[in-house]
């Protein structure tokens, strides 16, 4: 019946796992079983899976930004500014006085 609609299913073979990425964490699906759906020229994917692992993203402590404010107030290179920043766990005021 779905083929008569145009719509036409698949499973993909061997999958290991699937990742979802979100800006805040990563899903991941082991042993997933993933169908596609071909309707009218959109692909729809189908994931089913009972063993998911959510890992959180660790943010970033400092931006760019933060680098090249470091960089510029202690007269270094963004390479030194960066290494100063991931020192002191991104604290500018005291990565500016290590490079000072």
């Amino acid at each position: 019946m779905l083929e008569r609609m145009g719509v036409e299913m698949n499973e993909i073979a061997d999958v290991k796992e699937v990742i979802i990425r979100t800006s805040k964490k990563n899903l991941i699906i082991k042993n997933a079983t993933v169908s596609e759906i071909n309707a009218k020229g959109t692909k729809v994917f189908q994931v089913m899976g009972s063993d998911v692992e959510e890992v959180d993203i660790e943010s970033p402590k400092f931006t760019e930004e933060d680098i090249l404010l470091v960089s510029q107030q202690a007269g270094v290179t963004k390479e030194r500014a960066q290494a100063a920043l991931e020192d002191s766990n991104g604290d500018l005021a005291q990565a500016i006085m290590k490079l000072s």
